[in-house]
């Protein structure tokens, strides 16, 4: 079992699992309330490498977790950033682009990563990234297409 994985900190952070998929809200500190991560179960290099059935199932719980996040958080859109380091999971960054936050704007928000890396006190409140993931979690079930995949719900 890989690190992630086995530390119960990352588990508080799960909006929704399934079979082959996890949305995790970024770790603190968080840049922005709705910082998700939507990453594969398995160890994987990049979707270049996804079984048939990783394949089929990803477009459908990208858009419905892009949908949840945007609907939660009031974002003008939602950024999907894959870079394909730092992890065995390929994982996707969700960054929800705030209305009246030029800072979150296209690649300025790789500046607001780095300056609240800097300084946590920058980044979201504790609070509103629960509130924000639990809200996720009630919504994103009810926003797949019928037989795509069978989502297996988390406890929160």
């Amino acid at each position: 079992m890989c690190a992630r994985s086995s530390d119960p900190g990352q588990e508080r952070l799960v909006a929704w699992r399934s079979d082959r998929w996890t949305l995790r809200h970024h770790a603190h500190p968080a840049p922005l309330g709705g910082w998700f991560q939507l990453e594969s179960n398995r160890h994987v290099g990049g979707a270049a490498d996804f079984t048939d059935a990783e394949a089929t199932e990803f477009g459908a719980v990208l858009r419905a977790s892009c949908h949840a996040v945007r609907e939660v958080t009031g974002a003008m859109r939602v950024y999907a950033i894959a870079f394909g380091e730092g992890s065995a999971h390929v994982h996707v960054h969700l960054v929800p682009r705030m209305p009246g936050r030029d800072d979150t704007a296209a690649w300025k928000v790789a500046d607001w990563y780095r300056l609240v890396e800097r300084e946590p006190g920058r980044a979201a409140e504790p609070a509103h990234v629960e509130e924000v993931i639990r809200q996720v979690a009630a919504l994103l079930p009810t926003l797949f297409p019928q037989g795509i995949l069978s989502p297996t719900p988390t406890g929160s």
